[in-house]
């Protein structure tokens, strides 16, 4: 949503990017296995692994030791230009608990906010050594479990998907010589430009270090693709945003394409996207800490990609909210906001309606809207796992009221109940260095596969995706809830005002 260029502090003085791959570290990738489902065949395990972006590695000459980065600095004496920079310099493997706080259990990943001298951090998924798990989710659902109760103010456990090349640009690009196993070829829909290796090429031309953080900068160039953003989190608020670009796949850009500062809505992708905050929507209980989803316990997130004719060929129509805790399916909570119809759901109504109440610039339609976004979700795109503190906004469009020169009565501007003072990062690292953020328990398949409870009571809940599917008392199906395939014995009629859809030969929903 408002996420700074300057994604992440980088605080290792030696952190830095290459393209050329080093040998002084062994580059072993943390096992972080997730699941495969289908409705007719249940789960099975995908032998997946995690690799560090190159934003956080040593990025140093080949032929010995000395950075070719340090501070806001480049070493102006192997860096000449950006060719020629990245044949002199290399990124070498990561020591991934010791140096950067990333600890794997196998099915669960942690990351921890402060190690020694290093801030935050931002890892991949990977379906080999080489090459990024690709996700295609149209008519599919994503989930995986989360516990960010040791997660405050002013810093983000994100899960997003970015539109990378599988490969992180090897193939592309000549100068790249490190590809997905160093976690290369990064971009989204911020276009960041404080990327220092892009199209393998140094970003060296105009960098200008960042006012703000002592360890990072901007370069001439910018990296943009379509993201979606399926959990921006803390132990506060939490939103799901996509956000559609004109481009397709990674692309370099400069100038007003960009979108930067005053550029915003010139640029080729949305940098706002279509957020459902529940905060922002209207209900300020719905989650946070013993609240409807109570954030100090880990909680189940589902999300879910329809399409138009409920097929993986189709586009883009809307996408869901579906949270597991404590046996009980919760639905998403219901906007509550003058101007914008009672729904829990992404739609382009909804985003239409959203824009016109807040008074923001529908950007979104500008670059194609649900449909645009689809496309990436068509061809493929790389799941990112990071926790980041923001130097350019202190998280407040996330967790607190933003922008700030508007009253928190204005719609739209309350998205949390944090302190307008909080997230200041300095602060933050200062008096939170041990915040960390767990994830767990990936799954993606067909829709209704990858979740289920074990109770359907309680406000709000119904059971979904299993045979057990929870009815009310008329015999009928609850929103959402499984109304008929191969294999189900239970009601198949929905509650008004809802009809039964049929999403593949195994599963039916109301909605």
């Amino acid at each position: 949503m408002f996420r700074a260029t300057a994604l992440l502090s980088f605080l290792l003085a030696s952190t830095a990017y290459a393209q050329q791959a080093g040998t002084l570290t062994t580059e072993t990738h943390p096992t972080l296995t997730s699941q495969s489902c289908t409705t007719a065949g249940g789960c099975t395990d995908v032998a997946t692994t995690v690799v560090l972006d190159s934003n956080w590695r040593w990025l140093h000459v080949t032929s010995g030791y000395t950075n070719c980065y340090t501070g806001n600095a480049w070493n102006a004496t192997v860096c000449t230009d950006p060719a020629t920079c990245a044949e002199n310099c290399a990124l070498d493997g990561a020591d991934y608990e010791g140096t950067y706080g990333i600890t794997s259990t196998g099915t669960a990943l942690t990351l921890t906010f402060v190690t020694g001298a290093n801030v935050g951090s931002r890892v991949y998924l990977m379906a080999s050594e080489t090459e990024y798990q690709m996700f295609k989710l149209l008519n599919q659902e994503f989930t995986f479990d989360v516990d960010m109760s040791n997660l405050p103010c002013g810093l983000n456990g994100a899960v997003y998907l970015t539109e990378m090349d599988a490969d992180g640009g090897l193939a592309k690009y000549t100068n790249n010589k490190a590809g997905a196993k160093y976690g290369t070829g990064y971009c989204d829909a911020q276009c960041p430009k404080d990327i220092k290796f892009i199209n393998g090429a140094a970003n060296i031309n105009n960098w200008t270090a960042d006012a703000n953080d002592a360890n990072a900068g901007t370069g001439e160039y910018g990296t943009c693709c379509s993201e979606m953003d399926i959990w921006e989190a803390n132990l506060n608020a939490e939103a799901y945003t996509p956000h559609p670009c004109s481009v397709t796949g990674q692309t370099q850009c400069s100038g007003t394409d960009c979108g930067a500062g005053s550029d915003r809505y010139s640029g080729v992708c949305d940098a706002d996207g279509c957020d459902f905050n529940s905060y922002r929507m209207g209900n300020t209980t719905f989650l946070g800490t013993g609240l409807t989803v109570d954030t100090s316990k880990t909680i189940t997130v589902v999300t879910q990609f329809i399409t138009s004719d409920n097929t993986s060929s189709g586009t883009l129509s809307e996408i869901r909210r579906i949270y597991v805790q404590g046996g009980k399916v919760i639905q998403n909570s219901n906007v509550n906001i003058a101007g914008i119809d009672a729904v829990n759901s992404i739609t382009t109504d909804f985003c239409t309606q959203q824009k016109t109440a807040f008074g923001d610039t529908n950007y979104f339609a500008t670059k194609g809207g649900l449909g645009q976004l689809g496309k990436a979700l068509s061809t493929g795109m790389v799941l990112a796992l990071s926790i980041w503190d923001d130097h350019t906004a202190n998280m407040l469009w996330l967790d607190s009221d933003y922008p700030t020169d508007k009253s928190a009565s204005t719609a739209g501007v309350a998205r949390g109940p944090c302190a307008t003072t909080s997230g200041v990062p300095a602060t933050v690292e200062a008096d939170s260095p041990g915040a960390s953020v767990t994830y767990s328990n990936i799954k993606f398949g067909d829709i209704g596969s990858t979740y289920s409870s074990t109770s359907g009571s309680g406000s709000g809940s119904t059971s979904v995706g299993s045979s057990s599917t929870s009815s009310s008392s008329s015999g009928s199906v609850a929103e959402y809830g499984q109304c008929g395939g191969i294999g189900y014995s239970g009601a198949t009629t929905c509650v008004s005002p809802y009809t039964c859809h049929v999403l593949n030969s195994y599963y039916s929903q109301c909605y």
